[in-house]
């Protein structure tokens, strides 16, 4: 009676172990947090690449603002509004930091403090420079990750 009873509990647990029936749920529900944390950090990734090109591109704007002359350079309310003009309409014009200056050098290599006479035996190369920067706040708040700071910077030289 004993052996009877083991055969038809080893038959039954044979068919058990083979049964695959809710091995799909199991590995779904084992992989599937992963997954959708993957793809929640690729996004969170994108959108962070996305905003550092946004704000690179406004400094490069406003710089291109500022190269056009030399009262351009000095311009600093027209190279803020070029950049804002250049920015996505994701980041406010509140959030958006433009800094801006000008520098003049010889082009023998001498100092020049931007006047006229400043080079009598060269001519005065000037440069603007546009920093940009904003903070991003993330899709999804984790912790020490509260929010993200980018900058941008161009250099051009102006025209005279």
């Amino acid at each position: 009676m004993l052996e009877r009873i083991m055969r038809i509990l080893r038959r039954r647990s044979s068919r058990l172990l083979r049964s695959t029936s809710g091995q799909s749920l199991v590995e779904l529900a084992v992989a599937g947090p992963f997954v959708v944390f993957l793809l929640l950090g690729l996004l969170e990734f994108g959108q962070v690449a996305y905003y550092s090109i946004e704000v690179t591109n406004a400094a490069k704007a406003g710089a291109s603002y500022g190269e056009l002359s030399s009262a351009n350079a000095y311009d600093q309310s027209g190279i803020k509004l070029a950049a804002l003009a250049a920015v996505a309409p994701d980041i406010s014009s509140s959030n958006l930091l433009v800094t801006s200056s000008r520098s003049c050098i010889c082009s023998d290599g001498t100092a020049s403090q931007c006047l006229p006479g400043d080079c009598p035996t060269s001519n005065i190369e000037s440069t603007v420079t546009v920093n940009t920067s904003a903070t991003i706040t993330p899709i999804i708040e984790l912790p020490g990750f509260k929010s993200f700071t980018l900058s941008g910077q161009a250099i051009q030289r102006c025209l005279q």
